[in-house]
């Protein structure tokens, strides 16, 4: 039997299951109760409000706490148990630290200047990447519906992961677009640093000419808060999503049961993806564009 075959008849047993459930367990209506986006909502844990500003403590904030101290142990359990014999944790944490240290920062920044800035750019790709890893983990994080344990309430466990909320990458962009600047300013000078946005061979164009160029550079610095944000909170957001309707939320909000037969396999096949590949990728993406734009701010040519 051919592998085309194979997979033909996978298939058809596959959707032949999902319809003999939908004929045994048929249909109970769309769940008006259910609402997706309740998974996404911060409810306040811990309500403070100073001068007018909402400090409250949320899952966002437990969310990034937990992130910032796996970093930080991580790399101080790592620094403490360094041998001259690498063991299997020292083997993958050298791996880590080549594509840090060399793919991410090597690659993009002259010697002096990636000696400056991997710590940044490290810690960086780390905090993101375990922000991006436990947000696969199913946590006692909803609020909304919560199981009694031996008479206390506990919230019910949820996936949510802070890079999930636009304002954690939009916080972090800030931060590395103020950041290249300043050091564009401190290698170059405020004068040479903004002539830098021009390329070269315009010493004969006019001064409109070189006025709107410069106009359009301008503007590129300013979307790539909106595209280095937006990318990993949507990759984030949208694996989430995935996970949520092919796990179970979209049977439910049809209340169709048969469909959760049909989309489980989808939600399994997603989450292996995500955890595998795209938290992973997002990190060295986002960390890597931060190699690039502090490399083109100090760089002698634009």
């Amino acid at each position: 039997m051919t592998t085309r075959a194979k997979v033909l008849i996978g298939l058809g047993a596959y959707f032949g299951l999902a319809i003999l459930m939908l004929l045994v367990f048929g249909s109970s209506g769309k769940n008006e109760a259910f609402q997706p986006q309740n998974e996404f909502k911060l409810e306040p844990w811990v309500s403070i409000h100073l001068g007018g500003i909402d400090f409250s403590i949320n899952k966002a904030v437990l969310y990034l706490v937990l992130a910032s101290a796996l970093t930080i142990g991580t790399m101080v359990w790592i620094s403490r148990r360094m041998q001259q014999k690498p063991n299997r944790v020292q083997t993958a944490i050298e791996v880590s630290y080549d594509l840090t240290k060399n793919n991410i920062t090597g690659s993009h920044l002259d010697p002096k200047t990636a000696a400056r800035w991997f710590p940044f750019l490290a810690a960086l790709f780390f905090f993101i990447w375990f922000s991006n890893m436990i947000g696969f983990l199913p946590l006692p994080t909803n609020t909304e519906h919560e199981f009694s344990i031996f008479g206390l309430q506990v919230p019910a466990f949820a996936l949510y992961a802070a890079t999930a909320n636009l304002s954690i990458p939009l916080a972090l962009t800030l931060v590395v677009w103020v950041s290249y600047h300043v050091e564009g300013i401190r290698a170059k000078g405020l004068v040479p640093y903004l002539a830098s946005w021009l390329p070269p061979g315009l010493e004969e164009m006019n001064p409109i000419g070189k006025t709107f160029i410069f106009a359009i550079e301008a503007i590129s610095h300013f979307a790539r808060m909106i595209s280095l944000s937006v990318r990993l909170f949507a990759n984030m957001l949208a694996g989430h999503l995935l996970l949520l309707f092919m796990g179970g939320g979209l049977a439910v909000l049809l209340g169709i049961a048969a469909l959760g037969a049909l989309t489980f396999p989808l939600a399994f096949f997603f989450f292996v993806l995500e955890v595998g590949l795209i938290a992973t990728l997002q990190a060295f993406i986002f960390s890597t564009l931060t190699a690039i734009y502090i490399g083109g701010a100090t760089s002698a040519s634009h």
